[in-house]
C-alpha cells in the first residue's frame, strides 16, 4: 500500500519566545515492513542545529530559536509504501543491546495492577500470550482522549481504565518486561478509513521472541501492524520515540496546533488514527 502522510504542528506563543531547543522525529525509515519513496520535513520559526542517528536508530533532528518569535510551525509530508508481515518486524538491529529493553522506566514500571493483569494471561507459547494480552489491554482499557497525559504511567492508565494508544503501549510494555520479555514503544502514523480528521500521530508496542525477533502489537485497536502503519521511532518509552519534545523558555503561554493527514496514493479520501 502507499501511504501519502501530511503532519504539521503549530506552536503560537502569548510572548516572543527567547529560547528554545526541540528534538524533532519526524522522519521514517526504509525497513523490513516499509519503503520511504520520499520525504521532506520543514521548520518555520526555528534554525535546525544539528541531524543525528540516536542509540536507538531513529533519525533525530534538534532545532533553536533565539529571538522573537511568536509562532513555530513544524511540518513533515512524504510517500511511504507499506507491507503487510502480520506484526513481524524482524531482527534486533541496533546500537543499544536487546537487553536494553527489558529495563523498567518510569512510564512502564510493573505495579500491582500490571502484574495482576499477567496473571489473568492464559498458559502458551509467548506468542499467544502476547495476543491474550493484547486483547485483555484492549477490553480492559477505554479510547478515551484528554483522560491522560505524557506523564501518565502504564499503572496509572490501567488504574483508571481508560486513555490512549501511548497508554496502552505502556501498559503492553510494562507487562512484557515483568514476563522477562525485551519490548519497545514505537510512534507513527495509523491509516483508519473510518475517521477523517487526526490531531495526534499513533502509538504501538513491539516485544522480541524467539525465532521471529521483534514482532508488533497494537491494543488500543488489537491488531497486529499492517501495511496501515508506518513507523517513525523507537525506544523504551514516549519519551524515547515522542515526536517532538523539548524546551522552551521566555513565554507566557502556548497554544499547540496538530494536523496530520494520511490517505492511500490514489484516493481521494482522507483518514485518521487512534
Amino acid at each position: 500500500m502507499r501511504l501519502k502522510i501530511s503532519h504539521t504542528t503549530e506552536y503560537v506563543y502569548s510572548e516572543p519566545v527567547q529560547h528554545s531547543l526541540q528534538r524533532l522525529r519526524l522522519t521514517p525509515e526504509t525497513g523490513p515492513t516499509q519503503n520511504v519513496i520520499s520525504w521532506e520535513t520543514k521548520v518555520e520559526g526555528a534554525e535546525p542545529e544539528v541531524f543525528y542517528i540516536d542509540q536507538y536508530g531513529n533519525r533525530t533532528e534538534l532545532v533553536s530559536t533565539n529571538g522573537d518569535q511568536h509562532v513555530i510551525r513544524i511540518t513533515a509530508n512524504g510517500e511511504v509504501e507499506t507491507l503487510d508481515r502480520s506484526g513481524v518486524f524482524g531482527q534486533h538491529k541496533s546500537f543499544a543491546p536487546l537487553w536494553l529493553f527489558r529495563r523498567e522506566t518510569p512510564l512502564t514500571k510493573a505495579g500491582k495492577l500490571v502484574r495482576d493483569l499477567v496473571k489473568t494471561l492464559e498458559p502458551g507459547d509467548e506468542l499467544a500470550r502476547m495476543h491474550s494480552l493484547m486483547a485483555a489491554i484492549h477490553e480492559k482499557v477505554a479510547y478515551v482522549p484528554g483522560t491522560t497525559t505524557s506523564a501518565t504511567s502504564a499503572e496509572q492508565a490501567l488504574e483508571q481504565k481508560s486513555g490512549v494508544c501511548q497508554d496502552h503501549a505502556h501498559i503492553f510494555i510494562s507487562a512484557a518486561r515483568s514476563l522477562g520479555l525485551p519490548a519497545r514503544y514505537v510512534s507513527g502514523y495509523l491509516m483508519m478509513p473510518e475517521q477523517q480528521e487526526q490531531t495526534a500521530s499513533h502509538a504501538w508496542a513491539e516485544v522480541h521472541l524467539e525465532g521471529l525477533g521483534w514482532v508488533g502489537f497494537d491494543p488500543a485497536n488489537n491488531i497486529c501492524p499492517d501495511e496501515h502503519y508506518v513507523r517513525i521511532a523507537s525506544g523504551l518509552d514516549y519519551r524515547d520515540a515522542g515526536p517532538i519534545s523539548g524546551m522552551v523558555t521566555g513565554i507566557s503561554g502556548e497554544d499547540m496546533k496538530v494536523t496530520i493527514k494520511v490517505e492511500e496514493q490514489g484516493q481521494s479520501q482522507s483518514q485518521s488514527q487512534s
